[in-house]
């Protein structure tokens, strides 16, 4: 709700208020059912004391729209004379609650809302900082374009040809020998795990992946029925020695990994356990979504191969995307998979959506083809190694006795594990007052909840000095 009520308008604030929700209910746009904010909440939302608000949802209820009480809290509903005396309104709460496709976790809800707010420090954002994202760069690709032929139609159902071109030229580098047919455009590797799970996976089947995982703060596959089956990590990622024992305990489908600069752990996987993967999943026939979505962001080194590279036996489904080391809002990802899953998944995706965006693809392609891609990522690389620098110091300034954590060779994320005892909802709470926006670890893992996910890829770098050091100051102030 961006409305503010008038403060130098004659009439008065909670009449302002009763009107502004009064509209909103007449209108539609808050249907029977629907939960009202708390008064505490909308008094700071309206930035009115909390009497004025209780004068309005009063006036509210006693006008037969809203009704309350202790356990539900306060609800729009249909009493008043005019709206019985014509037919009733939809009840679209109800709607809402019968849809299939699970909704987020009230966590991952109020960030998703939360990241949006004016001054808040975002110490958890999976993004690069708009102050790393190349504007001027992007402005002389969309110029170029509008110097040159490209379509404003709908693309073939895989994707632009250009564009999966020079995907393939891109992946040769990585040692990964495919051709633009095996190639299916997304619009992010998130699609790409959404047309598999819908595609490829019966209802009811189940699924491997690292825990924790990024996997888990999404429901692609949940809201499929599939289920997810967490395997426990070490510093080198999923644990290969329980894979066998796991994949026969759930009969699981598929496996799914992060191998390189892991979401949430930052944890890279090494070439010895990359190998001994493939082995066992080779061993075992059990097909590998490999998500190497951060791989361009390496430090001092690139990271091993992909598990594609080394991929005789069409073994893995391979997710690539420049949402993480180029810009989100392209909107532009690749899966790579035998011709036969490109086809199904092409074909689901045009039921979807009829393709990602023709300009996106035509800016991306001319990224790629000018060598302005790699340059790019080798700018980003020194910046965000920098932040990486500095976020370890002031942890180390900060947090050092209260918290430990491993430092990361590329990525976005450190994976901070707090060595005192702090309830983590209440210090998201207590953060988010101080403006300050944090990712827990339960998101990611439900038994993960002494960890938070650090970023030092959105935050400036004062906001990082100043967010950290107060979180700091905040668990101190819980423990006490």
């Amino acid at each position: 709700m961006d409305w503010k009520p008038d403060f130098s308008s004659e009439t008065p604030l909670y009449i302002q208020i009763k009107k502004f929700m009064k509209n909103k209910i007449s209108l539609g746009e808050w249907a029977v059912g629907t939960k009202i904010p708390s008064q505490r909440a909308l008094a700071e939302l309206f930035n009115v004391n909390r009497s004025t608000v209780v004068s309005a949802l009063s006036d509210l209820t006693a006008e037969g729209l809203l009704q309350g009480n202790t356990k539900g809290g306060t609800k729009v509903i249909n009493n008043t004379w005019s709206l019985l005396a014509a037919s009733p309104p939809p009840d679209w709460s109800s709607y809402v609650q019968e849809g299939t496709y699970y909704p987020n976790q009230p966590a991952i809800q109020h960030i998703n809302r939360a990241e949006f707010h004016k001054g808040m420090i975002r110490l958890g954002t999976g993004e690069l900082s708009p102050d790393l994202l190349p504007i001027e760069q992007m402005k002389r690709i969309f110029n170029k374009l509008t110097e040159n032929s490209f379509s404003l139609g709908y693309e073939e159902p895989k994707g632009n040809r250009h564009l999966r071109e020079q995907v393939v030229e891109y992946l040769r580098g990585l040692n990964i020998h495919t051709s633009p047919s095996n190639i299916l455009i997304v619009s992010g590797a998130l699609q790409g795990l959404q047309l598999i799970a819908m595609g490829l996976l019966q209802r009811g089947a189940s699924i491997l992946a690292e825990k924790p995982s990024y996997l888990y703060s999404v429901h692609v596959f949940q809201s499929n029925a599939i289920k997810m089956i967490g395997v426990p990590m070490d510093i080198e990622g999923i644990q290969t020695s329980l894979i066998s024992r796991y994949k026969k305990g759930y009969n699981a489908s598929l496996l799914y990994t992060i191998p390189s600069f892991h979401n949430p752990t930052g944890c890279l996987m090494p070439e010895t356990r990359r190998q001994e993967l493939m082995k066992v999943c080779s061993d075992e026939g059990l097909p590998i979504i490999e998500d190497d979505v951060y791989r361009e962001l390496w430090f001092d080194e690139p990271p091993p191969l992909p598990l594609k590279a080394r991929d005789p036996n069409a073994l893995v489904l391979y997710l690539g995307s420049l949402s993480k080391s180029l810009s989100p809002g392209l909107r532009v990802g690749w899966v790579v998979a035998p011709e036969p899953v490109i086809e199904r998944l092409a074909d689901i995706k045009m039921q979807f959506d009829y393709g990602s965006s023709s300009i996106s693809q035509w800016a991306a392609a001319e990224w790629m083809k000018s060598g302005l891609y790699q340059e790019h990522a080798t700018h980003i690389r020194a910046q965000l190694k920098g932040r990486r620098d500095l976020t370890i110091q002031l942890l180390n300034a900060y947090l050092l006795g209260i918290a430990t954590w491993s430092v990361p060779s590329g990525g976005f994320y450190i994976w901070v594990r707090l060595t005192v005892d702090v309830p983590i909802q209440m210090l998201f709470d207590r953060a988010f007052k101080a403006g300050i926006l944090l990712n827990p670890g339960s998101i990611y893992d439900r038994s993960a909840g002494s960890f938070l996910r650090i970023s030092y890829a959105y935050a400036k770098m004062h906001e990082l000095e100043w967010g950290i050091s107060k979180l700091a100051d905040l668990i101190k102030e819980i423990c006490i």
